[in-house]
This record gives C-alpha cells, sequence and structure tokens, in this order.
C-alpha cells in the first residue's frame, strides 16, 4: 500500500505541477476576451463620436457655416387684409447688424430665425439688408399683400 501511495501522491504531484499551465491558458483566454469586449466598446464609442461630429457640422453647415449670408425671409400670411398683422421672419447668418426696411414697430438684430410682427395699411414691399463685421451687405425683398 505504500508503493501504492506514493504512486498516486506522485500523479497527484504530477497533475498539480501541470496544472498551472492549465490556469494560464484559462487566464489568458479570460484575458483575451475582456481585451476584445474592451476593444469593441472602445469601436463603437469612437464611430459614436464621429457620428455627433459629423452631425454638429451639418447643424452648423444648416445655419450657415462660416458663411456671410440670409438664411430666409418671409412673411406668414403672405397675404392679409387691412387691419390685420402679419410675421414678418427673417434669419441670417454670420451677420454684424441688420435693418429693416420700413421699420417694424418692434427692432431687429441678427439672428438665425427671428419674427416681427407687421400691419401695413397697403401692399408693401420690405427690405431686409444685412452686414457683416467685414461691411459687405446682402439685401432681400419680399411684398406683403393686403387685401
Amino acid at each position: 500500500m505504500d508503493n501504492e501511495s506514493r504512486e498516486s501522491k506522485s500523479g497527484l504531484s504530477t497533475i498539480f505541477k501541470f496544472s498551472w499551465i492549465f490556469v494560464v491558458i484559462a487566464a489568458l483566454i479570460v484575458a483575451g476576451i475582456f481585451y476584445s469586449r474592451w476593444q469593441e466598446n472602445r469601436d463603437i464609442e469612437e464611430k459614436a463620436a464621429a457620428a455627433k461630429r459629423a452631425k454638429a457640422q451639418q447643424l452648423v453647415e444648416d445655419f450657415g457655416g462660416n458663411d456671410f449670408k440670409i438664411l430666409n425671409f418671409y412673411a406668414a400670411p403672405g397675404a392679409i387684409r387691412r387691419g390685420d398683422e402679419a410675421a414678418l421672419c427673417y434669419g441670417v447668418s454670420n451677420a454684424k447688424s441688420v435693418s429693416l426696411e420700413p421699420k417694424a414697430a418692434e427692432g431687429v438684430w441678427p439672428s438665425l430665425n427671428r419674427c416681427v410682427e407687421v400691419s401695413p395699411k397697403k401692399t408693401t414691399t420690405f427690405t431686409l439688408t444685412a452686414a457683416d463685421a467685414a461691411g459687405h451687405k446682402k439685401t432681400a425683398t419680399l411684398t406683403l399683400t393686403v387685401q
């Protein structure tokens, strides 16, 4: 029995001697799984950040980007009855000043989207003039019909 005990002990000691190889292999597999998941999450975050930057850039471009321009100038409604009011709306990008002729009761200033109330007594042509910091000017006109 003593001999048998030694053989089982030597068998167990052989198993224990080489079991660290299995532990190292298992640890490497687990580490590989964690790394691949970390890399996948990083790639997803980078794609999301790139999409967010692209969306922000598109938003800036939609609002005129770095260009000086009149984005819109319109009346709502386009025709009114005498005594009624209409909203005269405008939007400018990269403008330093804005003026409206004939003048509205409310003031005007550079804005991406602003409306002022007008109530002309007869059909009137309004002129919006925007100027940038360099002194360049742009104009837009519209006619509000009074019936």
